[in-house]
């Protein structure tokens, strides 16, 4: 595991003329240098009109090289948008510059990220990915550095003044799961991560089931994220599914990289069909008699991924008929054509970057946002407090119709009870069908394609009841 912030470092296609490359950099620079450098003498070459630095980055950390959930995606489709925005002339007539910052999945190394951030002067920290809140917020809130675009992995990030989300965050994601499920379970096991961060998703989860008509049970399995091997955990969902009738039993898994890990213990502690669609009569995926009835698996997008599908067999894989929920349209969707196209050219065949990947689609989304609102600041200066300023009056941000309209002015009539911060609750349901990760079929009970997971965030937690 790493301990310290990691640069990465990059080739990049400059700008006529460009200053010397620095590191791993990510700047704004004022209006094209060269022949217009000498009209820009008053304030200094390479100087944002109005501003007072040379330089203003934005950075992108998340965790690189840890034993647990690992994001490097999110900072390669940073470097991959820096070059292609520079490519055609910045935005606005301004460079972007990127740093980026290996987070380490640990407190220590996160907070110096964050520390570089105000060191360097960012003007914002975009589309990242950290678990470790208190040590990433102290640092860029003092600074007065908004958090744009965040992955959605902590409550932090919903509720702090500084954060300005482009997703509903797991709480969504799992909120969204509850209602996917409630036409084909009467009890749900939720494996999902030890520790504070998961402790509210057994009340949201339950919440989506009952916003959707359904009256399981949620079972919940608290489990280390390390592991390699969850053989002991995946008997203990068995085990506690038994109540339910055999085709109405199923795990709703959201252990980030460490899905895989335990949904292969658990198909080996049920061989005889361990796992597989809902809706199946009793027995369905059985051997022979005495075999254990198909249990449904469900997950959210950043723990199950179209790589993950292909890699463990795919249609004849433990995910097949699999309910998984998202933030956006599924990678196949035609309003993703630009990013897979700067991906193509921009990213030279870093494998990292999976189009499909949540926290690649999320990174791609809040440098749309980042793009818009310096964009609306026209030819005024580029800092922490213009961009922030921008956000707070409510700046309406179009992202091409991968999330609604997103705005976080204080005046926004969309506010989530409990998620203050929230601009978007919209989810879609996807599943594996044929190998392929796909938009769900409509049903006559279940959700359809999208849903908003507003209702079931918004509902108060009802104590013990329906839940083990």
């Amino acid at each position: 595991m790493s301990t310290g912030p990691l640069p990465i470092r990059t080739r990049l296609r400059p700008l006529p003329a460009p200053a010397p490359r620095r590191g791993v950099r990510a700047v704004f620079r004022g209006p094209l240098a060269g022949a217009l450098c000498g009209l820009l003498l008053a304030s200094g070459c390479g100087v944002l009109p109005g501003g007072g630095d040379d330089e203003s980055p934005v950075m992108t950390w998340a965790p690189l090289r840890t034993t647990g959930t690992n994001a490097p995606g999110m900072t390669a489709m940073a470097r991959a948008y820096e070059q292609w925005v520079n490519s055609g002339g910045g935005i606005g007539g301004r460079e972007l510059r990127v740093l980026v910052c290996d987070e380490g999945n640990e407190s220590v190394a996160a907070a110096e990220c964050a520390r570089r951030a105000v060191r360097e002067k960012a003007v914002a920290v975009v589309g990242s990915y950290s678990e470790q809140d208190a040590a990433i917020f102290s640092p860029i809130s003092l600074a007065g550095i908004p958090y744009l675009g965040g992955y959605g992995i902590t409550h932090e990030e919903f509720v702090n003044p500084d954060s300005y989300p482009v997703n509903g965050g797991l709480p969504a994601l799992i909120a969204a799961q509850g209602a996917q499920l409630a036409p084909d379970c009467d009890r749900v096991a939720l494996v999902r991560p030890e520790g504070v961060t998961g402790d509210t998703w057994p009340d949201l989860l339950r919440a989506g089931l009952r916003g959707a008509g359904g009256k399981g049970e949620v079972v919940d399995l608290p489990v280390p994220v390390s592991s390699s091997d969850y053989t002991p955990q995946a008997g203990q969902v068995l085990d506690r599914l038994a109540p339910a009738p055999a085709a109405r039993r199923c795990v709703s898994v959201a252990l980030g990289d460490s899905t895989a890990a335990f949904v292969d213990s658990f198909r080996r502690v049920a061989p005889s069909g361990g796992t597989g669609t809902g809706g199946a009569e009793a027995g369905a995926g059985s051997t022979g008699a005495g075999a254990t009835p198909a249990v449904r698996v469900g997950s959210v997008l950043g723990s199950v991924s179209q790589r993950l599908v292909d890699r463990s067999g795919g249609v004849s894989g433990p995910y097949e008929g699999a309910a998984v929920t998202g933030w956006y349209p599924p990678a196949s969707d035609p309003r993703w054509a630009t990013m897979k196209k700067v991906i193509t050219r921009h990213a030279f065949g870093d494998n990292a970057i999976d189009p499909a990947d949540a926290g690649v689609q999320t990174t791609w989304i809040a440098y749309t946002a980042l793009r818009r609102i310096v964009e609306s600041l026209g030819e005024g200066p580029v800092t922490a407090r213009t961009v922030r300023d921008a956000l707070d009056k409510g700046t309406k941000v179009s992202t091409g119709g991968l999330t609604p309209t997103l705005s976080w002015g204080d005046d926004y009539a969309r506010s989530v009870i409990g998620y203050p911060r929230t601009a978007n609750t919209r989810v879609t349901h996807l599943e594996v069908r044929d190998g392929q990760l796909v938009a769900a079929q409509g049903t006559g009970d279940g959700p359809g394609a999208t849903g908003d997971a507003r209702e079931a965030l918004e509902s108060e937690p009802t104590g013990s009841g329906g839940r083990e």
